[in-house]
Protein backbone atom coordinates (compact mmCIF):
# COMPACT_ATOMS: atom_id res chain seq x y z
CA UNK A 1 0.00 0.00 0.00
CA UNK A 2 2.73 2.40 1.11
CA UNK A 3 4.34 1.56 -2.35
CA UNK A 4 1.12 2.18 -3.94
CA UNK A 5 0.57 5.55 -2.46
CA UNK A 6 4.13 6.59 -3.54
CA UNK A 7 4.17 5.43 -6.81
CA UNK A 8 0.67 7.22 -7.21
CA UNK A 9 2.92 10.81 -6.27
CA UNK A 10 6.01 10.52 -8.14
CA UNK A 11 6.23 11.34 -11.81
CA UNK A 12 5.40 8.62 -14.23
CA UNK A 13 8.53 7.11 -15.83
CA UNK A 14 10.50 7.72 -12.41
CA UNK A 15 10.80 4.15 -10.39
CA UNK A 16 11.03 3.13 -6.63
CA UNK A 17 14.83 2.88 -6.90
CA UNK A 18 15.55 6.23 -8.51
CA UNK A 19 13.35 7.84 -6.29
CA UNK A 20 15.37 6.38 -3.35
CA UNK A 21 18.40 6.51 -4.47
CA UNK A 22 17.82 10.39 -5.42
CA UNK A 23 16.83 11.02 -2.24
CA UNK A 24 19.48 9.50 -0.62
CA UNK A 25 22.07 12.14 -3.00
CA UNK A 26 19.81 15.20 -1.95
CA UNK A 27 20.54 14.27 1.93
CA UNK A 28 24.14 14.31 1.07
CA UNK A 29 23.94 17.17 -0.38
CA UNK A 30 22.10 18.83 2.23
CA UNK A 31 24.61 17.63 4.71
CA UNK A 32 27.55 18.80 2.61
CA UNK A 33 26.07 22.64 2.36
CA UNK A 34 25.13 22.43 6.31
CA UNK A 35 29.17 21.60 7.11
CA UNK A 36 30.01 24.71 4.24
CA UNK A 37 28.08 27.21 5.62
CA UNK A 38 28.82 26.21 9.43
CA UNK A 39 32.81 26.93 8.35
CA UNK A 40 31.71 30.03 6.79
CA UNK A 41 29.77 30.66 9.81
CA UNK A 42 32.55 30.50 12.44
CA UNK A 43 34.22 33.81 11.06
CA UNK A 44 31.76 35.78 11.20
CA UNK A 45 30.44 34.78 14.30
CA UNK A 46 34.19 35.58 16.22
CA UNK A 47 33.86 38.80 14.11
CA UNK A 48 30.11 39.42 15.98
CA UNK A 49 31.57 38.65 19.29
CA UNK A 50 34.48 40.91 18.49
CA UNK A 51 32.92 43.74 17.27
CA UNK A 52 30.29 43.39 20.71
CA UNK A 53 32.93 43.22 22.66
CA UNK A 54 34.48 46.50 21.72
CA UNK A 55 31.15 48.37 21.03
CA UNK A 56 30.37 50.10 24.42
CA UNK A 57 28.49 49.55 26.72
CA UNK A 58 24.83 51.10 25.88
CA UNK A 59 25.18 53.47 29.34
CA UNK A 60 28.38 54.56 28.11
CA UNK A 61 27.27 55.49 25.04
CA UNK A 62 24.79 57.30 26.49
CA UNK A 63 27.55 58.94 28.55
CA UNK A 64 29.67 59.93 25.81
CA UNK A 65 26.90 61.24 23.14
CA UNK A 66 26.34 65.04 22.83
CA UNK A 67 24.15 66.82 25.18
CA UNK A 68 20.62 68.00 24.15
CA UNK A 69 20.48 71.30 22.87
CA UNK A 70 19.26 73.53 25.79
CA UNK A 71 15.45 74.13 26.15
CA UNK A 72 15.43 78.15 26.06
CA UNK A 73 13.61 79.05 29.55
CA UNK A 74 11.80 81.99 30.23
CA UNK A 75 10.43 84.12 33.61
CA UNK A 76 7.70 86.54 33.92
CA UNK A 77 8.44 89.99 35.16
CA UNK A 78 6.22 93.26 35.46
CA UNK A 79 7.30 95.95 33.35
CA UNK A 80 7.15 99.87 34.70
CA UNK A 81 3.14 100.00 33.18
CA UNK A 82 1.98 97.04 35.10
CA UNK A 83 1.91 94.46 31.95
CA UNK A 84 2.68 90.71 33.07
CA UNK A 85 5.90 90.10 30.53
CA UNK A 86 7.57 86.69 29.78
CA UNK A 87 10.92 86.83 28.28
CA UNK A 88 13.66 84.64 27.74
CA UNK A 89 16.02 84.41 31.07
CA UNK A 90 19.27 85.08 28.79
CA UNK A 91 18.53 88.10 26.67
CA UNK A 92 21.32 88.31 23.96
CA UNK A 93 19.60 90.13 20.96
CA UNK A 94 17.49 93.93 21.93
CA UNK A 95 16.06 96.30 20.05
CA UNK A 96 15.23 99.67 21.65
CA UNK A 97 12.56 102.24 20.34
CA UNK A 98 13.52 104.71 22.25
CA UNK A 99 16.84 106.75 22.43
CA UNK A 100 16.60 106.79 26.48
CA UNK A 101 16.60 103.10 26.58
CA UNK A 102 19.24 103.39 23.88
CA UNK A 103 21.49 105.18 25.97
CA UNK A 104 20.93 102.85 29.14
CA UNK A 105 21.97 99.85 27.17
CA UNK A 106 25.23 101.73 26.68
CA UNK A 107 25.51 102.55 30.24
CA UNK A 108 24.87 99.37 31.30
CA UNK A 109 27.84 98.00 28.99
CA UNK A 110 25.45 95.92 27.21
CA UNK A 111 25.90 97.46 23.85
CA UNK A 112 27.00 94.42 22.07
CA UNK A 113 23.57 92.98 22.60
CA UNK A 114 21.91 95.57 21.00
CA UNK A 115 21.02 94.74 17.40
CA UNK A 116 19.00 97.63 16.44
CA UNK A 117 17.44 100.89 17.50
CA UNK A 118 15.24 103.72 16.09
CA UNK A 119 16.12 106.58 13.62
CA UNK A 120 16.53 109.21 16.79
CA UNK A 121 18.97 107.06 19.18
CA UNK A 122 22.02 109.32 18.52
CA UNK A 123 23.91 109.25 21.75
CA UNK A 124 26.83 107.88 22.08
CA UNK A 125 27.92 108.40 18.74
CA UNK A 126 28.46 104.46 17.95
CA UNK A 127 24.53 104.21 18.36
CA UNK A 128 23.94 105.71 15.51
CA UNK A 129 25.66 102.89 13.25
CA UNK A 130 23.22 100.04 14.53
CA UNK A 131 20.48 99.07 12.54
CA UNK A 132 17.79 101.31 11.98
CA UNK A 133 13.72 100.12 12.77
CA UNK A 134 12.60 103.49 11.74
CA UNK A 135 11.08 106.15 14.23
CA UNK A 136 9.91 105.73 17.53
CA UNK A 137 6.22 106.23 17.06
CA UNK A 138 5.77 104.27 13.70
CA UNK A 139 9.00 101.41 13.81
CA UNK A 140 8.95 98.78 11.17
CA UNK A 141 7.45 95.96 12.31
CA UNK A 142 9.48 94.41 9.34
CA UNK A 143 12.77 95.56 10.35
CA UNK A 144 12.41 94.66 14.03
CA UNK A 145 11.35 91.05 12.98
CA UNK A 146 14.50 90.62 10.70
CA UNK A 147 16.14 91.57 13.81
CA UNK A 148 14.92 88.33 15.53
CA UNK A 149 15.16 90.11 19.09
CA UNK A 150 15.13 88.80 22.23
CA UNK A 151 13.47 91.47 23.72
CA UNK A 152 12.49 95.48 23.00
CA UNK A 153 12.28 97.90 24.74
CA UNK A 154 9.91 100.54 24.86
CA UNK A 155 9.02 103.28 26.66
CA UNK A 156 5.03 104.76 27.66
CA UNK A 157 6.01 108.36 26.77
CA UNK A 158 6.75 108.07 23.49
CA UNK A 159 5.82 104.39 22.38
CA UNK A 160 2.31 103.67 21.22
CA UNK A 161 0.08 101.05 22.55
CA UNK A 162 0.05 99.58 19.45
CA UNK A 163 3.40 98.74 18.33
CA UNK A 164 3.03 96.85 21.47
CA UNK A 165 0.27 94.82 21.05
CA UNK A 166 1.27 94.13 17.24
CA UNK A 167 4.82 93.12 18.85
CA UNK A 168 2.81 90.33 21.55
CA UNK A 169 1.25 89.02 18.25
CA UNK A 170 3.97 88.60 16.79
CA UNK A 171 5.64 86.55 19.82
CA UNK A 172 8.15 89.13 20.78
CA UNK A 173 8.17 90.19 24.29
CA UNK A 174 8.36 93.89 24.72
CA UNK A 175 9.26 95.39 28.44
CA UNK A 176 7.92 98.80 28.90
CA UNK A 177 9.37 101.84 31.16
CA UNK A 178 7.70 104.72 32.70
CA UNK A 179 9.48 107.47 34.99
CA UNK A 180 7.65 110.31 36.50
CA UNK A 181 10.50 111.67 38.47
CA UNK A 182 14.76 111.45 38.38
CA UNK A 183 14.22 108.78 41.19
CA UNK A 184 12.22 106.99 39.07
CA UNK A 185 14.80 106.74 36.11
CA UNK A 186 17.51 105.43 38.66
CA UNK A 187 15.16 103.12 39.70
CA UNK A 188 14.29 101.90 36.12
CA UNK A 189 18.46 102.04 35.20
CA UNK A 190 18.43 99.25 37.85
CA UNK A 191 15.70 97.41 37.06
CA UNK A 192 16.92 97.04 33.52
CA UNK A 193 19.96 95.55 35.09
CA UNK A 194 18.35 92.91 36.50
CA UNK A 195 16.39 92.24 33.16
CA UNK A 196 19.80 91.75 31.13
CA UNK A 197 20.89 89.87 34.41
CA UNK A 198 23.54 92.23 35.24
CA UNK A 199 22.21 93.32 38.37
CA UNK A 200 25.59 94.79 39.47
CA UNK A 201 25.54 97.04 36.59
CA UNK A 202 22.54 98.65 37.09
CA UNK A 203 22.88 98.69 40.87
CA UNK A 204 26.60 100.35 40.76
CA UNK A 205 25.08 102.94 37.87
CA UNK A 206 22.13 103.84 40.04
CA UNK A 207 24.20 104.32 43.03
CA UNK A 208 26.68 106.52 41.53
CA UNK A 209 24.28 108.77 39.86
CA UNK A 210 22.55 109.11 43.38
CA UNK A 211 25.42 109.97 44.74
CA UNK A 212 26.00 112.97 42.71
CA UNK A 213 22.87 114.39 43.29
CA UNK A 214 23.22 113.98 46.64
CA UNK A 215 26.51 115.97 46.16
CA UNK A 216 24.44 118.78 44.22
CA UNK A 217 21.91 118.66 46.77
CA UNK A 218 24.37 119.72 49.08
CA UNK A 219 25.84 122.48 47.40
CA UNK A 220 22.48 124.47 47.14
CA UNK A 221 21.36 123.61 50.58
CA UNK A 222 21.99 127.53 51.15
CA UNK A 223 20.49 128.61 47.42
CA UNK A 224 17.11 129.64 47.15
CA UNK A 225 15.24 127.84 44.49
CA UNK A 226 15.31 129.81 40.87
CA UNK A 227 11.80 130.33 39.37
CA UNK A 228 12.26 128.95 35.90
CA UNK A 229 10.12 128.58 32.56
CA UNK A 230 11.27 125.34 30.84
CA UNK A 231 10.17 125.68 27.19
CA UNK A 232 9.44 123.13 25.14
CA UNK A 233 7.88 124.68 22.33
CA UNK A 234 7.93 128.35 21.03
CA UNK A 235 4.63 128.53 19.03
CA UNK A 236 2.58 128.06 20.60
CA UNK A 237 4.12 127.92 24.11
CA UNK A 238 4.09 124.54 25.64
CA UNK A 239 5.95 123.68 29.03
CA UNK A 240 6.04 121.26 31.61
CA UNK A 241 3.78 120.19 33.89
CA UNK A 242 4.79 119.21 37.70
CA UNK A 243 4.63 115.42 37.64
CA UNK A 244 6.79 115.35 34.65
CA UNK A 245 10.77 113.79 34.96
CA UNK A 246 11.85 117.19 33.74
CA UNK A 247 9.80 119.05 36.42
CA UNK A 248 12.21 116.62 38.86
CA UNK A 249 15.05 117.40 37.16
CA UNK A 250 14.43 121.53 37.77
CA UNK A 251 13.99 120.91 41.33
CA UNK A 252 17.21 118.88 41.92
CA UNK A 253 19.46 121.80 39.74
CA UNK A 254 17.63 123.85 42.30
CA UNK A 255 14.34 125.41 40.64
CA UNK A 256 11.09 125.59 40.10
CA UNK A 257 9.22 125.22 37.47
CA UNK A 258 6.48 128.56 37.48
CA UNK A 259 3.73 126.55 35.13
CA UNK A 260 1.13 124.48 37.79
CA UNK A 261 -0.23 121.94 35.60
CA UNK A 262 -1.43 118.24 35.88
CA UNK A 263 -0.98 117.35 32.40
CA UNK A 264 2.82 116.82 31.15
CA UNK A 265 3.08 118.97 28.55
CA UNK A 266 0.64 122.06 29.00
CA UNK A 267 0.24 124.50 26.25
CA UNK A 268 1.17 127.78 28.47
CA UNK A 269 -0.64 132.20 27.66
CA UNK A 270 2.21 133.85 27.69
CA UNK A 271 0.61 136.48 29.34
CA UNK A 272 -0.08 134.52 32.22
CA UNK A 273 3.76 133.49 32.22
CA UNK A 274 4.66 137.34 32.25
CA UNK A 275 2.65 137.73 35.32
CA UNK A 276 4.43 134.58 36.71
CA UNK A 277 7.27 136.74 36.44
CA UNK A 278 10.43 133.91 35.91
CA UNK A 279 13.87 134.33 36.68
CA UNK A 280 15.12 132.35 34.04
CA UNK A 281 14.00 130.89 30.41
CA UNK A 282 15.53 127.25 30.25
CA UNK A 283 15.69 125.94 26.73
CA UNK A 284 17.00 122.48 25.66
CA UNK A 285 19.47 122.52 22.59
CA UNK A 286 22.21 120.34 21.13
CA UNK A 287 23.08 124.20 19.11
CA UNK A 288 24.36 126.87 20.84
CA UNK A 289 26.40 128.44 18.55
CA UNK A 290 24.44 131.52 17.44
CA UNK A 291 23.01 132.29 21.02
CA UNK A 292 23.31 135.83 21.01
CA UNK A 293 21.24 136.19 17.93
CA UNK A 294 18.59 133.53 18.86
CA UNK A 295 18.32 135.46 22.24
CA UNK A 296 17.92 138.63 20.30
CA UNK A 297 15.24 137.49 18.00
CA UNK A 298 13.27 136.12 20.66
CA UNK A 299 13.71 139.36 23.03
CA UNK A 300 11.76 140.85 19.65
CA UNK A 301 9.05 139.17 19.79
CA UNK A 302 5.74 140.48 20.98
CA UNK A 303 5.07 139.78 24.91
CA UNK A 304 8.94 137.91 25.48
CA UNK A 305 10.26 141.08 25.74
CA UNK A 306 7.93 141.93 28.39
CA UNK A 307 9.73 138.86 30.53
CA UNK A 308 11.72 139.70 33.39
CA UNK A 309 14.20 136.88 32.18
CA UNK A 310 14.38 138.83 28.88
CA UNK A 311 15.19 142.18 30.29
CA UNK A 312 17.69 140.61 32.97
CA UNK A 313 19.18 138.63 30.16
CA UNK A 314 18.71 135.25 31.75
CA UNK A 315 18.42 132.42 29.58
CA UNK A 316 19.92 128.88 30.45
CA UNK A 317 20.64 126.08 27.32
CA UNK A 318 20.92 122.83 28.52
CA UNK A 319 21.93 119.45 27.25
CA UNK A 320 19.24 117.85 25.16
CA UNK A 321 19.93 114.73 27.33
CA UNK A 322 17.24 116.52 29.77
CA UNK A 323 14.88 115.83 27.65
CA UNK A 324 15.33 111.79 28.40
CA UNK A 325 15.03 109.86 30.97
CA UNK A 326 18.63 108.14 30.81
CA UNK A 327 21.74 107.96 33.29
CA UNK A 328 22.95 111.34 31.45
CA UNK A 329 19.97 113.06 33.03
CA UNK A 330 21.94 113.83 35.91
CA UNK A 331 24.70 115.13 33.79
CA UNK A 332 22.10 117.92 32.20
CA UNK A 333 20.62 118.27 36.03
CA UNK A 334 24.24 118.93 37.23
CA UNK A 335 25.01 121.69 33.94
CA UNK A 336 21.61 123.61 35.05
CA UNK A 337 22.31 124.31 38.11
CA UNK A 338 25.68 125.66 37.34
CA UNK A 339 23.80 127.90 35.05
CA UNK A 340 21.22 128.95 37.81
CA UNK A 341 23.68 128.59 40.92
CA UNK A 342 27.03 129.74 40.02
CA UNK A 343 27.98 131.15 43.30
CA UNK A 344 27.29 127.45 44.41
CA UNK A 345 30.20 126.49 42.38
CA UNK A 346 32.22 129.90 42.76
CA UNK A 347 34.74 127.72 44.79
CA UNK A 348 35.62 125.58 41.99
CA UNK A 349 37.45 128.35 40.48
CA UNK A 350 39.60 129.38 43.36
CA UNK A 351 37.05 131.12 44.99
CA UNK A 352 36.10 133.72 42.55
CA UNK A 353 32.87 134.82 42.17
CA UNK A 354 31.29 133.46 38.93
CA UNK A 355 30.24 136.30 36.41
CA UNK A 356 26.12 135.26 35.61
CA UNK A 357 25.87 132.73 33.35
CA UNK A 358 26.41 133.55 29.17
CA UNK A 359 23.41 134.03 27.28
CA UNK A 360 22.41 130.71 25.06
CA UNK A 361 19.67 130.17 22.78
CA UNK A 362 17.87 127.58 20.91
CA UNK A 363 18.96 125.88 17.46
CA UNK A 364 19.41 127.97 14.60
CA UNK A 365 17.32 128.17 12.18
CA UNK A 366 19.33 125.72 9.79
CA UNK A 367 18.66 123.05 12.43
CA UNK A 368 15.20 123.53 12.80
CA UNK A 369 13.95 120.62 10.53
CA UNK A 370 16.03 118.67 13.15
CA UNK A 371 14.20 119.62 16.03
CA UNK A 372 10.64 119.40 14.70
CA UNK A 373 11.71 115.96 14.12
CA UNK A 374 12.70 115.22 17.45
CA UNK A 375 9.72 117.57 18.61
CA UNK A 376 8.02 114.58 17.38
CA UNK A 377 9.92 112.16 18.35
CA UNK A 378 9.98 113.19 22.40
CA UNK A 379 6.37 114.65 22.22
CA UNK A 380 4.20 112.36 20.27
CA UNK A 381 0.94 113.10 22.05
CA UNK A 382 1.73 116.69 21.54
CA UNK A 383 3.02 116.58 17.95
CA UNK A 384 -0.94 114.67 17.47
CA UNK A 385 -2.68 117.35 18.85
CA UNK A 386 -3.89 120.15 16.97
CA UNK A 387 -1.99 122.88 18.74
CA UNK A 388 1.24 121.45 17.93
CA UNK A 389 0.38 121.23 14.43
Amino acid sequence: MLREKACRILPHGISWGFFFFGLRRLKLSFASQSNRSSRRKRPRTMQVMLLVLLLPSPSAAAQNAPPPAPTPSFTEVTDETGRKVRIPESVQRIVSLAPSLTETIYALGAEDRLVGDTDFCDFPAAARNKPKVGGAVNPSLEEIVALRPDLVLVTKSINRRETVSALERLGIPAYATDPHTVADVLSSTARLGEILRIPGAGRALALELRRRLDDLRLRLSASSPRRVLFVVWTAPLISVGQKTFIADAIRDAGGVSVVDAGEDWPQVNLEEVVKLRPEFLVFASAHSENAEREFSALAEKPGWRDLDAVRNHRLAVISEAVNRPAPRLVAAIEELARQLHPEAFSEDRGGAKENPPPVKSGPPPENRDLMEAQHETYYPSLWRCPCAR
